[in-house]
């Protein structure tokens, strides 16, 4: 019968040998002291490390898991930067390619190329006569001016603009194509783009009239009618304003300018452009002459950086990911250490110092941060391949990268090398501190425990700074009005504060998780004994579980914080709306007189109208300043719209009462029960504010106050404007109401009212690019949570092999399979309750105070379905994250309960 081995008996040193030899009988007896052997230690170290590598592949894998999600993010951001400049690319379309050289003046600020000049230059550097000149110069084939400018239009009651444009309309400089009609010749023709023609109803035949200053001062208005030829399409890529077009002689007479914003120039092949540029610059004295290509090539670079602003925000964000990762990456790598304790003591025994224990653990970090990062990069950059490829097949347009983005590829490899040494120095000083004697133990369980006093006390010293410098913040913070107030030493206090508060969590985790799980897991308790299982499991871990607790709640604290931000910033857009746009039109005369009193009767017999009010206004002396009141009804603005008070009641006002604007309030400094004293005709006027609001009041003005309170001040009792919705909602609706307002100015008794506002339109796409942003902010943040579920995923695996010999005595006692599964899964989801509760619990104050920096009128408004909804998300995906080890447990053996663990 053979002798039975003891366990890792062939991992122990030959005793028969020591380094001088063998050693006989009567040899003298070996030292107690471990045996230090010289030179071959070394390479024992790092080959024992690789072949643990190689042993089990599956913690290796559990180490690089992170390392490896956040390679990939962040190497995906740079083949989303590297798809968006190529398509931009691609679609870009600025100057016409057959452009050589542009001309501008010297002076000119928007040196860009055609068609993005402002007029700001010496236009008499660029005038009909230096064109010509310019014309005449040997090697030129053509030259065409350039006009960049507008003007608003006539005959209507609601305010339109038209861009005007000088272009050839054929021939390779031009950047219109004729789709209809005939593009114009002679004076006072111009051809629009389709923009113009469907915002403006026009078509080939019909008359516009442009509004043109008058006047040595320019504050006269003269009326100047244009006959539409044709409608055209650009070729650049941005037509998305109503325009006009003309040749540049037509153009500059009918706009009365005196040149050109730019000279766009077509060489001969066989003329060198250096020596044309030269003489351009001779004939025309005072210009800058460029070639073609580089302007196109900084317009393209113009359209990939207005497009690529986006991606800049997102890149900041991925900092927070990557922090993530290394969290993680540093408690699995704990965990992992912690189970080879015995082969780490081996390596002890047989003379590898601490110090260079640790160095080898670190090498091994760093080997799999490189296989890590590599892998990352290589999924990232075919995911970037294969994005265009699906979005052609889905009807998208996007163009794919040139090639490997090489530079960016590397540095992402030894990017995330670098992390994985950051994250493996900690656990890899502590893992090297092991007693030889531990080869004859067990492994130990890579928890760490609560931490000692050190980290407590340094994290309690955290805690404090952070708080001292959130209320400094909170003291700081602006009054509603303040316009002088600088907001970047609040969000930098902010950032300060929040850095701090996050580390103080980082190192107090670990003793704040008892306390929660107390609190927390009384409904796991009331269960059945997998829940209380699973509450006993996650607190006899502490460091383990605030190490993984502690990276969900980085994501539950900015995903809170950015929809708390998002739901307060949602009602200061409200509130703007209803300031900008309270009704979808507003009729008041050009020069300030009062209307006709009938105006607003005349409205609301049309049927196309609703919610006629007429109301006055007065000049009113606040100490040395004018204001502006009005006895406007603030309960009467459209519904939808949210008009709220920063102190007191927007209810029913009281006769003597008044609102004030948030300006005005603060430089009087009053709030709602103060009294104010105002002069309107050189009589006092004392008023009681009832309210004050939290941003500009409504149609500009400053104080509101009941109708009879005006009426007894002395104020006329003509209106001064007259505003009124659409009866109906949607476009159909506004234009029958328009149609109907101006209708009712057609009479000459109605003076000149026009409409100064219509709709909210511009304020809805304001709030949509708001809400675009957000969302777009919340899905990046979202890698953290990916990050998360990750580390979830990992330790929770590793946590079963450590936990071996206890799921199977808990099997021999009883315990069914499927209790426990559910105990790991609960386990899991502990750690989602464990994140959410700590990440919102430090978001929301921080939320509070970053909208009153940002935006100090902005009401602070708490999203509780939101905020619920990602907590219990969070919960969901980190007990998703434990199925599988769940499973894993479910399925061990009772036997293994007198077995080995490993």
């Amino acid at each position: 019968m053979s002798t039975p081995r003891t366990p890792d008996s062939s991992r122990t040193p030959d005793s028969s040998r020591t380094p001088e030899g063998p050693r006989g009988p009567g040899a003298p007896a070996a030292p107690s002291a471990p045996i230090r052997a010289s030179r071959p230690w070394r390479a024992t170290v790092l080959g024992s490390q690789a072949a643990e590598l190689l042993r089990r592949p599956g913690r290796s894998l559990a180490t690089a898991t992170s390392l490896l999600i956040a390679a990939f993010v962040v190497f995906g951001a740079v083949m989303a930067q590297q798809i968006l400049s190529a398509t931009v690319i691609a679609r870009f379309h600025g100057t016409p390619e057959a452009v050589s050289l542009v001309v501008t003046a010297d002076d000119s600020e928007g040196s860009e190329g055609s068609g993005a000049f402002d007029g700001s230059g010496d236009d008499d550097a660029l005038d009909d006569a230096r064109l010509a000149a310019i014309r005449k110069i040997p090697g030129i084939a053509e030259a065409v001016g350039r006009i960049d400018d507008g003007s608003p239009l006539g005959g209507s009651a609601v305010e339109r603009y038209l861009r005007l444009s000088a272009d050839p309309g054929s021939g390779e400089l031009a950047e219109v194509r004729l789709t209809k009609g005939t593009y114009p010749s002679g004076r006072n023709r111009l051809a629009v783009n389709a923009q113009a023609a469907r915002e403006y109803h026009l078509a080939p035949g019909s008359t516009l009239t442009l509004l043109r200053p008058e006047g040595e001062d320019g504050d006269g208005t003269r009326e100047v009618r244009v006959r539409v030829t044709g409608i055209v399409r650009s070729t650049a890529t941005e037509d998305t304003k109503p325009t006009g077009y003309a040749s540049g002689p037509a153009l500059t007479a009918l706009l009365g300018a005196s040149g050109y914003t730019a000279v766009d120039v077509r060489t001969d092949t066989r003329a060198a452009p250096a020596d044309l540029a030269e003489r351009i610059r001779r004939a025309a004295p005072g210009t800058q002459v460029r070639s073609g290509e580089e302007v196109r090539d900084e317009e393209a670079r113009q359209a990939v950086k207005e497009a690529s602003d986006l991606l800049d925000l997102v890149a900041v964000f991925l900092v927070v990911a990557v922090g993530a990762a290394v969290l993680v990456a540093t408690s699995t790598f704990r965990i992992v250490f912690a189970r080879r304790v015995r082969q780490l003591a081996l390596l002890r025994t047989i003379g590898a110092t601490s110090r260079r224990l640790a160095a080898a653990l670190v090498v091994e970090g760093a080997v799999v941060g490189l296989l890590a990062g590599a892998l990352g990069t290589l999924a990232a950059w075919g995911c970037g391949r294969l994005v265009p490829a699906l979005s052609g097949a889905f009807g998208g347009d996007l163009s794919a990268p040139a090639g490997l983005p090489l530079t960016e590829a590397v540095l992402t490899v030894l990017g995330t090398g670098l992390l994985a040494v950051l994250a493996v120095v900690s656990p890899s000083l502590s893992a090297s501190r092991v007693s030889p004697l531990q080869a004859l133990r067990t492994s130990a369980s890579g928890d760490g425990g609560t931490g000692g006093l050190g980290r407590a006390a340094l994290g309690l010293l955290c805690a404090a700074a952070a708080g001292l410098l959130a209320l400094q913040g909170h003291h700081d913070l602006p009054e509603p009005g303040d316009t002088g107030y600088d907001p970047v030493t609040g969000l930098t206090l902010l950032v300060a504060s929040g850095g701090l508060a996050f580390l103080a969590l980082v190192l107090l985790g670990p003793r704040l998780v008892r306390p929660l799980l107390a609190a927390l897991a009384v409904p796991l308790r009331r269960v059945g004994a997998a829940g209380r299982l699973a509450v006993a499991g996650v607190g006899g871990a502490p460091g383990r579980a605030a190490s993984v607790s502690v990276v969900v709640a980085l994501g539950a604290c900015l995903i809170g914080s950015t929809l708390t931000c998002l739901s307060s910033l949602e009602a200061y857009d409200r509130y703007r709306q209803a300031v900008a746009a309270p009704a979808d039109f507003a009729l008041t005369s050009g020069d300030g007189k009062p209307l006709d009193g009938a105006l607003a009767a005349d409205l609301r017999a049309h049927r196309e109208l609703a919610d006629v009010t007429a109301f006055r206004t007065a000049e009113v002396v606040e100490g040395r300043l004018t204001a502006t009141m009005a006895d406007l009804d603030l309960s009467t603005l459209r519904s939808g719209v949210g008009l709220t008070a920063r102190t007191g009641s927007l209810g029913h006002l009281a006769p003597g009462h008044v609102v004030v604007d948030a300006e005005h309030a603060h430089t009087l400094g009053v709030r709602a029960g103060d009294r104010v004293t105002l002069r309107f005709k050189d009589r006092p006027v004392h008023l009681t504010v009832a309210a004050t609001l939290p941003g500009e009041g409504p149609y500009g003005a400053n104080y509101f106050v009941p109708a009879g309170t005006l009426t007894r001040m002395g104020a006329a009792t003509a209106p001064s404007m007259v505003v009124a919705d659409a009866a109906q909602d949607g476009p159909d609706g506004r234009a029958r109401a328009q149609r109907a307002v101006t209708a009712t100015l057609a009479g000459p008794e109605r003076g000149d009212g026009r409409v100064l506002a219509e709709g909210t339109d511009g304020q809805d796409s304001e709030s949509d690019d708001l809400r675009t942003m957000a969302t777009t902010v919340v899905l990046v943040l979202g890698l953290t949570v990916l990050v998360a579920v990750a580390g979830v995923a990992t330790t929770a695996s590793l946590t079963v092999v450590e936990r071996t010999r206890e799921f199977g005595l808990l099997r021999a006692l009883g315990l069914g399979t499927g209790s426990v599964h559910r105990m790991v899964t609960a386990e899991c989801a502990l750690y989602g309750v464990l994140g959410g509760v700590l990440g919102l619990a430090l978001g929301i104050p921080y939320s509070w105070l970053a909208v009153g920096i940002v935006e100090t009128a902005a009401p602070f408004t708490l999203p509780t379905a939101r905020l619920a909804a990602v907590f219990a998300a969070l919960v969901l995906v980190t007990a998703a994250a434990g199925l599988l080890p769940a499973l894993r447990a479910a399925r061990t053996s009772p036997t293994v309960a007198v077995a080995q663990a490993e």
